[in-house]
Parts: C-alpha cells; sequence; structure tokens
C-alpha cells in the first residue's frame, strides 16, 4: 500500500516546533518514495512481486529485496506512529493557546479529506491522504481514552485484523506452494487461476490507461473509480489507526519530546529494529531463492509481517530520536528537518514528478522500468526535496501546501513570507 506523510505544524507560529518530528518526518519523506516508486512505475502488481507478471533479472530481484527488507511496511508503519503523536501534539498546543482543539482539528481533517481526494483525482491513484484523515477522526474519538486502553484496542485491533487475513490467505498459498511443487490438484489450479485472473486484466488496465492523456485519465477515475478512496479506507482502516493510536501513546509518554528514558529508548530502538529486520530477513530468505511467489508475497506483505512493519516503525524512531540531537545540527540534518516540514509538499511535489514521468501525460515511462532502474528515480525525488525544501524555508514559514492547508483550516489567508 502506497503511503504518505503527515503534517503536524504547531497552531501557533510563535511556539517552537518539535525538531524531532521535523527530522524523522524528513527522512520518512525521502524512504517512503523508495517504496511508491513502485506505484508509479507500475503496474501495481509489481509491487508485490517483482515476478508476478514476467521474469525479473538478479538485479531487479536485488533491488526489490533491499527495498522490501529495509523500507516496505516499516515507513508506512513510521508515518502512521507521526500521525498519531502529531493529533496530540496539535490539540495540545490549540487548547495551550486558548483555542478549541477538538474543532480545529476535525476541521483540519475535513480539508485534509478534500485534499486526498483532489491528489487522487489530478495525480495518482495511490494517494493515502484520504485514508489519513478519516483514521484521524476514528483517533480523535478515542484520545479520551487513557494510554492502557488506547493499546489494547490498538494491538487487539491490529493483531486480529492480521492474523484473520493470513488465515484467509492459507488456501491459496498452499496452491501456489503445490503448483511450483508439480503435485497441485485440478482445485487448487482452478483456486490460483482465480487469484491472478483479475490481478492480470488490472495490470493491463492500468497499461492501457497509462496512455491517456491527462484529462482522458480524470475521466475514467470520476466515471469508473470515483469511490477509490473508500474502498482504499475499508481495505487498510484496521492497520492504520492501531498505529495512529501507538503513536498518540508514545507522545503522551514522552517518546517524541525527549522525557522518556534514553536507556529504554536505546533498548527500544535497538530490539525492536534487530527483531523486526531479523523476521523480514528470515521471509526474505525464503522469498528470494524462489523468486518471490506472488500469492505468498501478497500475503506476506498485507499480513503475515504485521508484527516486523510495528516493530521496525517503533525502532526507527527510537533510534532516530536518539540521533536527533546529533544530526539535527549538522548540514544534512538542517536539510532533513526542512524537508520533514515541508512533507506534505514534497509528497505531492514527488506525485507531480514521477507522474509525469511514467505517465502518457508526460514521459510515458510506465511499465519500463524494473525496481533496478527505479533507483534512479528515488535518488532524483530525494535530491530534489532536500535541495529545495531548506531554500525555501528561508524566505516562507511553511511549505506551499502546509500553507494552503493551514489557511483554509483558519479560513483566511496567513502570511507565509519571513
Amino acid at each position: 500500500m502506497p503511503e504518505a506523510p503527515p503534517e503536524t505544524d504547531a497552531p501557533d507560529a510563535a511556539l517552537p516546533r518539535l525538531a524531532t518530528l521535523d527530522l524523522i518526518r524528513g527522512i520518512a519523506v525521502l524512504g517512503i518514495l523508495a517504496i511508491n516508486i513502485a506505484g508509479f512505475a507500475g503496474p501495481m502488481a509489481s509491487a508485490t512481486s517483482p515476478s508476478l507478471l514476467h521474469p525479473a533479472g538478479p538485479a531487479d530481484e536485488a533491488a526489490f529485496a533491499f527495498s522490501f527488507l529495509f523500507f516496505e511496511g516499516k515507513m508506512r508503519a513510521l508515518f502512521s506512529l507521526l500521525f498519531g503523536a502529531g493529533l496530540v501534539l496539535f490539540w495540545e498546543r490549540t487548547e495551550a493557546a486558548g483555542r478549541n482543539g477538538d474543532v480545529l482539528q476535525v476541521r483540519r481533517l475535513f480539508w485534509l479529506i478534500a485534499l486526498g481526494a483532489l491528489h487522487y483525482l489530478l495525480l495518482w491513484w495511490g494517494d493515502i491522504l484520504f485514508l489519513y484523515a478519516i483514521c484521524g477522526l476514528g483517533a480523535l474519538v478515542l484520545r479520551p481514552l487513557n494510554d492502557r486502553m488506547l493499546l489494547i484496542i490498538a494491538l487487539g485491533l491490529y493483531y486480529v485484523w492480521h492474523v484473520w487475513g493470513l488465515l484467509d490467505s492459507a488456501a491459496v498459498i498452499r496452491a501456489e506452494t503445490a503448483l511450483r511443487h508439480g503435485d497441485a490438484s485440478a482445485a487448487q489450479i482452478h483456486l490460483l487461476a482465480e487469484w491472478f485472473q483479475p490481478v492480470r486484466t488490472w495490470a493491463a488496465q492500468e497499461l492501457r490507461e497509462s496512455h491517456l492523456g491527462f484529462l482522458s485519465l480524470l475521466a475514467v477515475k470520476l466515471g469508473q473509480r470515483p469511490f477509490w478512496q473508500v474502498q482504499m479506507v475499508s481495505g487498510n482502516f484496521s492497520e492504520t489507526l492501531p498505529l495512529m493510536l501507538i503513536g498518540m501513546v508514545l507522545y503522551r509518554q514522552g517518546f517524541f519530546t525527549g522525557t522518556f528514558s534514553r536507556h529504554r529508548m536505546k533498548a527500544l530502538g535497538v530490539t525492536c529494529t534487530a527483531t523486526g529486520l531479523g523476521l523480514t530477513a528470515l521471509f526474505l530468505g525464503w522469498a528470494w531463492p524462489r523468486h518471490f511467489p506472488p500469492v505468498a508475497m501478497h500475503a506476506a506483505l498485507v499480513w503475515g509481517l504485521a508484527m516486523p512493519h510495528v516493530l521496525c516503525g517503533c525502532g526507527y524512531a527510537a533510534l532516530l530520536v536518539l540521533a536527533t540531537p546529533r544530526l539535527a545540527p549538522t548540514p544534512l540534518g538542517q536539510r532533513l528537518i526542512a524537508a520533514g516540514r515541508m512533507a506534505f509538499s514534497n509528497y505531492i511535489l514527488t506525485s507531480l514528478v514521477m507522474t509525469f514521468a511514467f505517465y502518457g501525460w508526460g514521459l510515458g515511462l510506465f511499465g519500463a522500468i524494473g525496481p533496478a532502474g527505479q533507483i534512479l528515480f528515488v535518488l532524483g525525488g530525494w535530491a530534489l526535496m532536500l535541495g529545495w525544501s531548506a531554500p525555501w524555508l528561508r524566505h516562507y514559514r511553511r511549505g506551499p501546501l502546509e500553507w494552503l492547508w493551514r489557511s483554509l483550516v483558519e479560513r483566511k489567508v496567513l502570511e507565509n513570507r519571513l
């Protein structure tokens, strides 16, 4: 599932920003491009397995494996944790400024729904802003609960949903294994055919649509898939909301604000990251020699690797919190912080640049660039985000879309020049 950055701009410009959140968000918005690039380059199925539609070469498999190990699912978890933390931060600061935090927060999320809908219609099917806003509303309803209850709800919903999905996938996984071993029954072959048919049909449709002009593609989305984002919410709500709730608890426990024990932070960062990467590596060690079996890969990405994803999300966050004091003052740290402050603008900018590169209204490279070649586009996107964010913020208070969002929430045109 594609991913997107949260935004936690302080409601009062006089209040200092949290450099930790900005720096983590900056790293995350870079890392997320390493995952979303497969969806941009297309077809969507290639993000599940490089061998799903046609055999992949060693270089493409190696590039896919690297991204799978370090980025896939981990960045989605990290972003959701940050978004949950940002909900609490925004509420605290609006209340401290004598304003109604709940009203402003709801208004803020409803505008995010609208902006996410425009992102989908005008640029990319992989918009996640709409999903984040809907889940954010759910998190606001649960915000008054204590930390213990939030964790019980989050972990219960997260793991029940993932275990159920994995069990539901067991029959088709067994069928794929049997086919690979050469002893699949007729019923298993039929089951696999039913699984692959819509995948291949959708991939073929994506390839056809990738050649359309901008207005023609917009007409297709409006006419054939106007409720695409609602379907994404129904399929991902039980992952995204729990992670947001965990992020809320972490913030309230002082995880991002410096009051969390450094010893506990280090233990959490090392243990969670090592365990999450280790479990991912174990699955990778099975999947890579078998050229990433599509059914098993889909089940792992959507259901089976839930524990490594949340572990790495928490572990990455802890390690980055520890690294912030030393990294933030450096030139690289300053550029990462700037990219994080403009995460919303950078997210939409990468959608604009990458859809231009791959869609028919631009360069038309859709379906022609494998995972190895996509690395060049990722590096180019990173250079762009790190290159323009800091210079922009030397002249403006916020990124262009951050300014637009805040102005809509405040119901007035805010001053943005420094």
